[in-house]
């Protein structure tokens, strides 16, 4: 649990559910999903569902950190808001474990830059072992996929009281809402999906979508810092890349110490300024770091990586790496050696800003390259969508994580109203500061009011 502050709050009602560990073996082994409540204000018409993305998020940690947000809005006086751990994360059971916290913050677990930093197939192997012990076993480990958390979904709607599901999902929350739609058209009663993830695009096309966007927001914000006269990435913003370069190269042999004791390395860079491209409104603190990182300082740089993460204060991670992992390894179709390294130097081509050779120049192997079981989702992993409920996917024009035009492709998908948002920023609904967003998402939870066809806000 990342935060024991945030779960202060004597409205929240915490619980668990359970569930077949491997539905294969529906009267086998079980797991137990954590779930938190913020009840109604009034009596309670239903549960709201819902999912922060990831893979790997904590559903419990992201209404516990928000209930001041759902508290005003007038969805909490007609439903309870529940958040919920997707297996193997959180406070869900068996827990997923390959590495501590205190070996990420160590960097000793597995670093990601344009991919994972392993380049031979012994690391692989290394880590597929790591997995399974940490996990207690192979059966813990395999069955994390994306398919059975949208079963357990659907468990939790009936323990719910819900005879429909009413949901809302950012991100890769937003495929869990897509492929429940798809699986239980019959149990929907409403499903939002915010930061809609492209479902006509392989795996490898859209890390390369989301890359193509971190570059694109960061060209934006060289030319905010080029506006001021001691911008730490020159007055040139067409030379933003190769001055970024220069700050980070050093970093890359000696990582830099903080006052407290902790490294600040390349590849912590590079998930702080991700992290800070995903709102406009943290590009100054990104340049803010920057400076400081240059100057020898590496806290604030350190403290928007641990923002990546969801890093508490006290060394908890809010962000579940290993189920990330898991999930992706149970989800995406495996690569070979140099379907992996040719993933690794395109990213370079369409995002220079990350083309350093430690993360484009080895030779790579997949993450999942030696995981225990095959994938069990399909590619595409949409299913057919024909006559489904009236869903609605939220989509922002600057979206760095999931861009624009995946949510264009998912609404057409699933015969879905869109909401255009016009703004920089990854998820709009109640995070993003924008009435008129929060108005048209509320309206469709509460009274099933679609917005029209050509339905736009901005942030």
């Amino acid at each position: 649990m990342a935060d024991a502050k945030v779960f202060a709050n004597p409205m929240l009602q915490c619980t668990s559910v359970e569930v077949p560990l491997d539905y294969n073996e529906p009267h086998g082994r079980r797991a137990h999903i954590a779930l938190l409540r913020l009840p109604a204000a009034v009596e309670a018409e239903g549960s709201l569902l819902t999912d922060p993305g990831g893979p790997g998020g904590s559903g419990t940690d992201f209404v516990a950190s928000t209930a001041a947000l759902w508290q005003a809005s007038p969805v909490h006086e007609r439903f309870d808001v529940i958040g919920f751990d997707p297996r193997g994360a959180g406070s869900s059971t068996p827990a997923l474990d390959c590495y501590t916290d205190a070996e990420y913050d160590a960097g000793t677990g597995p670093r990601f830059g344009a991919v994972y930093d392993i380049t031979s197939a012994e690391q692989a192997t290394g880590l597929a072992q790591r997995c399974t012990d940490g996990s207690g076993g192979v059966a813990n480990l395999i069955n994390a996929g994306s398919i059975n958390v949208v079963r357990d979904m659907d468990i939790m709607r009936a323990v719910l009281g819900d005879d429909r599901l009413t949901y809302l999902g950012y991100s890769y929350g937003s495929e869990l809402g897509a492929m429940y739609a798809t699986t239980y058209p019959e149990k929907v009663r409403a499903i939002v999906l915010d930061g809609a993830v492209a479902p006509d695009l392989t795996a490898s096309e859209f890390r390369v979508s989301q890359f193509r966007g971190l570059q694109t927001r960061f060209d934006d914000l060289a030319a905010l810092c080029a506006e001021s006269s001691d911008c730490v990435l020159g007055a040139d913003p067409a030379a933003a890349n190769d001055r970024l370069h220069e700050i980070v190269r050093p970093l890359i042999a000696a990582p830099m110490l903080t006052a407290t004791g902790r490294a600040v390395t390349v590849w912590d860079v590079y998930l702080g300024i991700s992290v800070g491209l995903y709102s406009q409104a943290n590009w100054p603190e990104v340049i803010t770091a920057l400076t400081a990182l240059e100057a020898g300082r590496g806290e604030e740089m350190l403290a928007l990586r641990d923002t990546f993460y969801a890093r508490s204060p006290d060394g908890a991670y809010g962000l579940d790496l290993d189920t990330n992992i898991a999930v992706r390894c149970m989800d995406w179709p495996r690569l070979t050696s140099g379907e992996q390294t040719a993933l690794a130097r395109e990213i370079g081509r369409v995002a220079p800003m990350f083309d350093l050779e430690v993360f484009t120049a080895a030779n790579y192997h997949g993450e999942c390259e030696a995981w225990p079981a095959p994938p069990t989702r399909n590619q595409p992993w949409l299913a057919d969508a024909e006559g489904l409920p009236r869903t609605l996917v939220v989509s922002t024009t600057g979206d760095p994580a999931t861009p624009h035009e995946g949510g264009i492709t998912m609404a057409r998908a699933l015969g879905a109203s869109l909401l255009t948002v016009d703004g920089k920023q990854h998820g709009a609904y109640l995070l993003g500061n924008g009435k008129c967003v929060d108005e048209v998402v509320n309206a469709y939870l509460l009274d099933l009011d679609s917005p029209p066809a050509d339905a736009r806000c901005s942030l």
